[in-house]
């Protein structure tokens, strides 16, 4: 059965997602990824554009340790969701996150649904380094 630290969970996913790592630590286990993010304040939105809908896919189940989630639903009728400290927390697929304070959060998502996410964010945030690079 596995077993972990969150101290001890692989950076950037064991280096599958390494420009993602500096906040995002996480381990595939069976039909399940789960993740320990530390972030914000921040607004992941920018980040979805490309994703079908524009919004994120994977369906989230966690826990709020320190900080403050928002989860808002564009284009629908459905309110806007806030986690915060002490919080369990399902956010289902077709959101945004916005991550209100510094936030520390353990999640527990279904595997294929993040891979598809990740490897998304991973290509966005290697266009950003590469524009950065272009412009110095």
């Amino acid at each position: 059965m596995p077993v972990s630290k969150l101290e001890e969970l692989p950076t950037g996913g064991g280096g599958r997602w390494p420009l993602c790592g500096r906040g995002f630590k996480s381990i595939h286990w069976g039909d399940m990824e789960v993740g320990y993010t530390q972030a914000g304040p921040s607004d992941a939105s920018p980040a979805y554009v490309g994703l079908p809908g524009g919004v994120c896919m994977c369906p989230h189940y966690g826990y709020v340790f320190s900080g403050r989630i928002r989860c808002v639903y564009p284009s629908s009728k459905w309110p806007d969701e806030v986690a915060e400290a002490g919080d369990v927390y399902f956010f289902r697929a077709g959101h945004h996150l916005i991550y209100e304070e510094p936030t520390k959060a353990l999640e527990l998502n279904p595997a294929d649904a993040l891979q598809t996410l990740m490897d998304h964010v991973e290509a966005y945030a290697q266009d950003l380094v590469a524009a950065n690079k272009e412009l110095t």
